[in-house]
């Protein structure tokens, strides 16, 4: 078996040209995103003289991660099988299931808000939307964003990953291996050369895909590390490399921003001769006659409202004549600026102070318009894969029950198709608003079940009922207290009208009084 260093290096040569092509569009955008040199303490970076790539890097990234990762809903659903209800499942129990499936989605999103995975999700974004390219691994305490210079990816020809070989610097304190701290490290273990003396140690993992699942171990100057080896499986695997654009037999993805390099290039080059040209004719320069009577010290001594000897025609004033260039330059900006606004969805500002269901049901629409699919894509390679290890991991600790694979199946309904669990309760209450309004409200108590509406409603607004809406026992009970109060009030009033009368005398017919008193306190009248 080869050696992990051996093998990160194979792998290396098919993804230079995409390195190349980041580092190119990431030095347009954000510069220090992904960085040519890291083995450096200190680096550099050089400005770009617009700011429009980094906004829309920014501004796309942002909508993104709303349309995955609405915070005011789920972007999956639990759904029950529909093959297996009425066959394993009775049919009555669909809504208290639906309860149930309603009831962990809000322990997983709960779990998602209170960890870093939005933090590092969206950094991941902004890789995607620059390089193109962005690996994710989902450790026990936590995510980690990888770039593209730190690993190295073969997928087969369906676009399926095999192989991912990562590479870190880390330092040998942190590996407590004395092993390691007595050998020199590696010649060629870096782009640099051989760092004899160094306190850091690049660590190499191998992960790879078999038939069974995924298996992963880690190696430094060539020895494999102990308690490194991991296993998962095949759907459940933390490595999720990610791809913006796929192109058919490649096996890293394209950018947003190398779509729109030309653009960007254009505009970059504008600026700078605009900046560079402006700062030249905001300079003001004199020239003096080499023949005048005005002695240039004079003049560039005097202050403002001075007087001094000379003629006004032997000073002048070097001016740039370049003022219909500059105009022609700053047509052609407004036109790429606007180009590219449009490109990564800058003009569409959120109005909104609070972020509504709305909001992300038009964001998600305008994703998938202007990208076209690329939406859909991140949907099913980034989400599912997410969503199925996070219920892995949630299980594995028992912060959450553990849900039948055989029944339950999740589903990601994040998209232009539905936004969570909000549009089954459109649909709902659509449903039954037309009934209403075609048959009457009558109909709606002679032909739906109250409970089941209620039920359905709750879950697919993803409301905890449990002490909220009544059971059927409570109802019932409840019914028969105000049976028994009404009754208690009719003899009540019955007994207020016979007051008056002989039979109600208690000397002249006591049986009646105290049968009737009886009655009041709820007691049984004797049988004689």
């Amino acid at each position: 078996m080869k050696k992990a260093r051996q093998r990160y290096n194979e792998l290396s040569s098919a993804r230079e040209q995409f390195l190349e092509s980041a580092y190119e569009c990431a030095e347009l955008t954000i510069p220090t995103l992904i960085m040519r040199n890291e083995n450096t303490n200190y680096q550099s970076f050089v400005t770009p003289w617009q700011s429009v790539g980094a906004k829309g890097v920014v501004t796309l990234s942002s909508k993104l991660m709303l349309g995955l990762l609405p915070p005011s809903t789920t972007f999956f659903k639990l759904q029950l099988d529909d093959s297996k209800l009425g066959v394993e499942i009775p049919p009555e129990m669909k809504s208290e299931l639906d309860l149930s499936f309603a009831k962990i989605e809000r322990m997983i999103m709960e779990s998602i808000a209170a960890s870093t995975d939005r933090v590092q999700i969206f950094a991941a974004l902004k890789h995607l939307v620059v390089t193109g390219n962005a690996l994710l691994f989902m450790g026990k305490d936590g995510m980690k964003v990888y770039p593209l210079n730190r690993y190295c990816v073969e997928r087969d020809g369906n676009g399926e990953v095999m192989e991912i070989v990562t590479k870190e610097r880390v330092s040998k304190k942190l590996l407590d291996l004395p092993e390691i701290d007595k050998q020199p490290n590696t010649p060629n273990d870096d782009d640099q050369g051989d760092y004899n003396g160094s306190k850091d140690v690049d660590v190499y993992t191998c992960v790879k895909r078999t038939d069974k699942g995924w298996y992963w171990y880690q190696e430094a100057n060539g020895m494999m590390l102990p308690d490194s080896q991991g296993k998962a499986p095949l759907d459940k695997t933390p490595w999720l490399p990610l791809r913006f654009v796929t192109v058919d037999g490649e096996d890293y993805g394209r950018s947003r921003v190398e779509e729109f390099l030309g653009d960007l290039k254009s505009l970059e080059a504008l600026m700078q001769a605009l900046v560079e040209g402006s700062a030249a004719a905001a300079k003001v320069v004199f020239t003096v006659s080499p023949s005048a009577t005005t002695k240039p010290a004079s003049l560039a001594n005097a202050g403002n409202g001075a007087i001094i000897q000379g003629r006004p025609d032997d000073i002048g004033v070097v001016q740039v004549g370049k003022t219909a260039d500059f105009q022609t330059a700053f047509q052609l900006v407004n036109t790429l600026e606007k180009r590219l606004a449009e490109a990564f969805l800058v003009l569409s500002v959120r109005q909104s102070e609070r972020t509504t269901a709305e909001e992300v049901r038009m964001t998600q629409m305008e994703l998938e318009r202007q990208l076209g699919g690329l939406f859909s894509l991140l949907t099913t390679e980034f989400l599912i894969p997410y969503l199925n290890r996070k219920m892995h991991t949630l299980t594995k600790s028992k912060k959450i029950p553990s849900v039948p694979q055989n029944l339950v199946k999740p589903t990601i309904v994040a998209g232009i198709n539905a936004l969570g669990r909000g549009q089954d309760r459109e649909s709902l209450v659509q449903f039954i608003t037309t009934i209403a309004s075609t048959m009457g409200p009558e109909a709606l108590a002679q032909y739906l079940n109250p409970d089941e509406a209620i039920k359905r409603l709750a879950a697919a607004q993803g409301i905890d009922i449990l002490n909220l809406v009544k059971s059927m026992e409570e109802r019932n009970a409840e019914q028969q207290q105000a049976m028994q109060a009404q009754q208690m009030q009719s003899l009540t009033d019955q007994a207020g009208q016979l007051a008056g009368t002989p039979l109600m005398d208690p000397q002249k017919n006591p049986e009646v009084v105290e049968a009737i008193n009886g009655m009041a306190s709820g007691a049984v009248p004797q049988q004689q």
